[in-house]
């Protein structure tokens, strides 16, 4: 199939919801993420260890030092940190910046709820933006009317790899002298007019974890900044407060590179640290990243050609503004086009042999955790914190909300090959001739 001739209709159209052949019948490739590069890779750190006798497999180590100056470069110069999870990669960034406890700050209306926890964790007030109108991202206008006095930070998230238009965002942050936090974890390689995801915002915090486009096996995360006062405070706050960057007194930076003995450490902080095991898998995937990333860009494409001719079924494509890393695919759902709901034609999407979900409704303003003020026991911390600031929860999220239920998604991976994709293309388009009012 080629981008300009989407019609590729199964012969069977009879659903097989209803009892026809599904169009696909045999099992979607399996990812294979890690390889025999990963592979050596780990087994030459365990052989060093080994012949050594020594402790290379712990952190802050050759490994990890060329990762994170690897992943900085990756996204255009700067300095970036391994952390040992993508939640804990924006706790760290979130401590970086020192804000006064019980501020204000902006998150996301939709978001791994790993992305919006470690606000309430950091003693600060999370305040949920809605969405722009028709989709999950927020956007500058809707930022602007959750600013209040209290308004200290904003957290971006750029979800599924589609980007927010950064350049708006960061002119208001500065009208307003506020700082801004990227939350990256679905967005390596995501562009934002001709610049990568994460570096416009004073600091950013990536996921590394292994279902992510570039994961550092497990589990794992970076936080980037290009500001290098910023990027030694992200140093002690990832590692239990070691004066990284901090004169002791023995002159110009004297505690560079680590603790200087017994009561030293800065600030009160704990271990987040990433391994030289994670560092040494997350250099070769590393290398990996721009061709998954291309790779996954084409499928999209292709997916978005072929539902042309669908009447309300339409993949979301790239903003005008910049190019997504796809970690999944938003299709967009129009009920009026059909005579049943979407519950029922995911239904009949999967009864065909492939995978779609109903929407993305991860909204964590409305989580029990939340809703409770369940952060530091019966305290109702941090909103209990200032007079005033315990009812400021119940913020509407309409277009959000709106989005969630006219989007469905799809999640594929590098490793489909255009048959993969084009059945899931004839997946789409049968089962939307099938449930259209009038079907041709």
């Amino acid at each position: 199939m080629s981008l300009s001739s989407p019609q590729i209709l199964p012969i069977d159209t009879k659903l097989a919801v209803d009892g026809g052949i599904p169009v696909r019948t045999t099992p979607l490739p399996a990812r294979r993420l890690f390889g025999l590069e990963e592979k050596e890779a780990a087994c030459n750190l365990f052989d060093k260890a080994i012949e050594e006798g020594s402790h290379i497999l712990g952190y802050n180590g050759s490994q990890e030092t060329a990762y994170c100056q690897e992943f900085a470069d990756f996204l255009g110069g700067g300095f970036a940190d391994g952390v040992n999870s993508g939640t804990n990669a924006v706790f760290v960034a979130l401590r970086a910046l020192e804000i006064e406890p019980f501020s204000e700050v902006i998150v996301p209306p939709v978001s791994d709820p790993g992305g919006v926890m470690p606000v309430a964790l950091c003693n600060l007030i999370p305040v949920p933006t809605d969405a722009a109108p028709g989709f999950f991202n927020t956007s500058v206008e809707e930022i602007e009317k959750r600013l209040t006095e209290r308004t200290r930070a904003i957290l971006i998230a750029h979800v599924s790899g589609l980007p927010v238009d950064m350049e708006p965002v960061m002119e208001l942050a500065k009208k307003h002298n506020l700082s801004v936090i990227e939350d990256c974890a679905q967005a390596h390689g995501t562009v934002c007019r001709g610049r990568m995801a994460g570096t416009f915002g004073h600091i950013a915090a990536f996921s590394t974890m292994f279902g992510k486009q570039h994961a550092s096996a497990g589990q794992g995360g970076i936080v980037f900044t290009r500001d290098e006062d910023l990027y030694w405070r992200v140093r002690r706050h990832a590692d239990r407060g070691k004066p990284f960057g901090v004169s002791l007194g023995g002159g110009a930076g004297a505690g560079v590179g680590g603790a200087a003995g017994g009561g030293a450490n800065a600030v009160a902080a704990l271990n987040f640290n990433m391994d030289e095991l994670h560092a040494c898998i997350g250099r070769v995937q590393l290398k990996k990243l721009p061709a998954m990333i291309a790779r996954r860009r084409e499928i999209a494409a292709r997916l978005v050609a072929g539902c042309e001719a669908c009447e309300g079924v339409k993949p979301v494509g790239d903003p005008p503004f910049g190019k997504s890393s796809y970690w999944f695919q938003f299709i967009g759902f129009d009920p009026s086009a059909y005579r049943v709901g979407k519950a029922d034609f995911i239904a009949a999407l999967n009864a065909e042999g492939m995978s779609f979900n109903e929407g993305y409704g991860f909204f964590p303003s409305r989580m029990l955790w939340a809703k409770n003020k369940q952060v530091f026991g019966n305290s109702q911390l941090p909103w209990s914190g200032l007079p005033g600031t315990a009812d400021l929860q119940d913020y509407p999220l309409e277009n959000a909300m709106a989005a969630n239920a006219t989007h469905f998604t799809l999640h594929f991976h590098e490793e489909w090959t255009d048959a993969d994709t084009d059945d899931a293309i004839a997946v789409l388009q049968k089962v939307d001739q099938a449930f259209r009012h009038s079907p041709r």
